[in-house]
């Protein structure tokens, strides 16, 4: 860990990423000299002609050479003086910062603010630092649905984070990303012979396992696409009382809404798989989500939900080799995925 002292000023880098030379711009996010001008140039936080004051920088969360997180505590102005609050920054390599904050404050005006009337928000959008290829967005109160969801309000909070997604599905903000079936299918075909080479005696099972993937969603009809988040399970929701929070737009894009459910069930049974050794737990609140969905989209929705399900569940399987504390699972989850896809290991049913 980095921990650096600036007069009243802690930084802390507990990865180290000022040196990451991929993320150049990394070490200037991380100097509080070159931060709070830049902040104080925010007229969203600032206002006009305020004072914004920088009180601690910390990193949260880093992939290398890709992306990073960081938390900036601050005291903006008030009409009674000053405030104290968090800020959430996002940099990531390759990325330009003002296409996900164009995206956020979309939202944030389309209904998504923090006194909408159905109790459905995103975070406040605070502003791009160009200079620093990072954009900003205030924290939000709360604890992640995943902490929620084995409690006795679970299937409660299951049912209301499906209005929440629908609320975006049908939200109509634009965007020229597509991912369809195909998109999905593509992705295990990549990411599946990674762990066949880690695990050579399980090949062949697994390209039966890929081939009825295939067969599974021949026969899924051509959605209605609606702009949908893509990377939708509890840890994306944030519940703060009677409010619900919808976290990381990064891969907001138009596709199937049945995606969204189907990944967030497929979460569900891996996170018990992983916790409790048991893929059935938290049964209800799988049912309860699934058939809240099928209530707002149609009976339709069920089988694609199904798919989707099933797909994330087999996506697990290699993302369960990426840690190691998870690598335990791995063959179970294939043997799950068996189990799900058995009618089609052999041919279509």
């Amino acid at each position: 860990m980095i921990t650096m002292q600036h007069p009243s000023i802690t930084v802390v880098d507990p990865f180290g990423i000022a040196a990451d030379v991929k993320l150049p711009q990394a070490r200037l996010a991380l100097d509080p000299t070159e931060v709070e001008p830049q902040l104080e140039r925010l007229s969203r936080l600032a206002g006009k002609g305020g004072r914004v004051r920088l009180l601690a920088i910390r990193v949260i969360r880093y992939k290398p050479g890709r992306r990073c997180m960081l938390e900036y505590d601050v005291a903006v102005p008030t009409a009674t003086g000053a405030r104290e609050l968090t800020l959430i920054g996002k940099m990531r390599a390759r990325h330009h910062a003002r296409v996900p904050c164009r995206l956020l404050d979309t939202l944030w005006n389309t209904g998504f603010d923090a006194n909408s009337n159905d109790g459905i928000s995103v975070p406040e959008p605070a502003g791009v630092i160009s200079r620093f290829n990072l954009w900003l967005q205030h924290k939000v109160p709360g604890r992640p649905l995943g902490d929620l969801l084995s409690g006795s309000e679970g299937t409660a909070l299951a049912r209301r984070v499906v209005d929440a997604v629908h609320k975006l599905h049908i939200a109509g903000v634009p965007t020229e990303r597509r991912h369809t079936l195909a998109d999905e299918l593509r992705i295990l075909h990549e990411r599946l012979p990674r762990v066949a080479q880690e695990h050579p005696g399980w090949s062949q099972r697994l390209e039966h396992l890929l081939a009825a993937c295939d067969r599974l969603g021949a026969d899924l009809p051509p959605p209605v696409e609606h702009g949908i988040h893509r990377d939708f399970y509890a840890d994306q929701v944030i519940v703060d009382g009677e409010r619900l929070y919808l976290l990381d737009f990064d891969l907001y894009c138009a596709g199937d809404p049945a995606l969204d459910i189907g990944n967030f069930a497929g979460h569900i049974i891996e996170q018990r798989l992983r916790l409790s050794g048991d893929s059935l737990a938290l049964a209800e609140c799988e049912q309860a989500l699934v058939e809240r969905f099928v209530e707002l989209a149609g009976p339709a929705s069920r089988h694609a939900v199904a798919v989707y399900t099933t797909l994330t569940l087999v996506r697990h399987i290699y993302l369960s080799t990426l840690f190691p504390e998870r690598r335990v699972l791995t063959g179970k989850l294939l043997e799950l995925c068996e189990q799900r896809l058995s009618p089609w290991l052999c041919g279509r049913p």
